[in-house]
């Protein structure tokens, strides 16, 4: 145990909250052997009890992620609402969220929004970007588009990668202010350097069509395969298109296929539908009918025409495309 830390266990026992609080993080953070859940937690509520905002806040996290405590989202609520009404920022936007949301209290987007506003007053970027999607999606209050973007510039100057995303959206469709692609690719490029994958899709976009920057397909299928290895449905579909046609990427339909075979498990249409055609035409896989007709079935039930009708062509008895028969 470090100098530091001796000091900090002996005020501790002498009732000092902020010190329990500070070995509350040094146990949540430090290295193992040293890292200890259940004492952090244990350091965390005696200070909490002594009033400590920070404390409470922490403990309140620690409730709702089951972390050093069995997970409890009412306890969790009793913290963060203690550590809020002293002004803790964080505590008052995870406070919104469990509004927002339903978790440990009934949903409530009302209170979410006073909860949301306070902590974003206090310049909490989170809370910001909360406050911001309640404005651009009507959630709690009326829909505007210009009080979305002012909160998403706050949160995005300070730089959240969701508000640099959401900004950037809001200048590529000209939602509460005019119009800039070339500004959309700016607030894209920003957050995707920050790894979110759905900016990481945009930008992309955004190279692979030349709004807003230079016509760049190989920087186009960067960032597709960038969101891609997140998980992103959009970007694996997109990235497979590159590799089908030789675009930004050299042709390789076995990469294609792999490709939209992630994107057509999550339930991308369009991939479920060319992986279709691949097992239908043998196009970079042996023919397999029985497995085209499957992936078509996946698309057509999602009302994809060309796949019902690929389905119309291949299948012996009528198509059933997940719709109930009328009686």
């Amino acid at each position: 145990m470090a100098v530091g830390t001796e000091t900090q266990t002996l005020l501790a026992e002498q009732g000092a909250a902020n010190a329990q609080f500070l070995l509350g993080l040094h146990y949540a953070n430090a290295p193992e052997p040293e890292c200890d859940q259940s004492l952090a937690t244990a350091y965390f509520r005696r200070a909490a009890l002594l009033g400590h905002a920070a404390a409470q806040f922490n403990l309140g996290v620690r409730y709702a992620k089951g972390k050093g405590v069995a997970r409890d989202p009412v306890r969790a609520i009793l913290w963060y609402t203690r550590s809020a009404e002293q002004g803790n920022a964080r505590a008052q936007n995870n406070l919104g969220e469990c509004y927002a949301n339903g978790r440990g209290l009934d949903r409530n987007d009302a209170q979410a929004i006073v909860w949301y506003r306070r902590a974003a007053e206090q310049g909490e970027p989170n809370a910001q970007v909360n406050l911001g999607g309640c404005y651009a999606h009507g959630r709690g209050l009326e829909r505007n588009d210009a009080q979305a973007v002012l909160w998403f510039r706050r949160a995005a100057e300070q730089g959240n990668a969701s508000a640099q995303y959401n900004l950037g959206i809001c200048y590529d469709e000209g939602r509460g202010v005019g119009r800039n692609p070339a500004a959309a690719a700016i607030w894209y490029k920003l957050s995707a350097e920050q790894g979110n994958a759905r900016a990481q899709f945009n930008l992309g976009i955004c190279y692979a069509t030349g709004e807003g920057v230079a016509h760049d397909p190989a920087t186009a299928a960067q960032w597709y395969e960038s969101a891609a290895k997140q998980g992103d449905a959009s970007a694996q579909f997109n990235l497979g298109l590159c590799y089908a046609l030789g675009t930004g990427r050299p042709h390789q339909q076995a990469a294609a296929i792999k490709w939209w075979q992630r994107a057509a498990e999550q339930g991308e249409v369009n991939a479920q539908y060319n992986l279709g055609l691949c097992h239908e035409q043998g196009r970079g896989l042996p023919p397999n009918r029985t497995q085209a007709i499957l992936w078509y079935q996946r698309a057509a039930a999602q009302g994809d025409a060309n796949a019902l009708s690929k389905l119309r062509e291949l299948s012996p008895r009528p198509v059933r495309t997940g719709l109930a028969k009328i009686r």
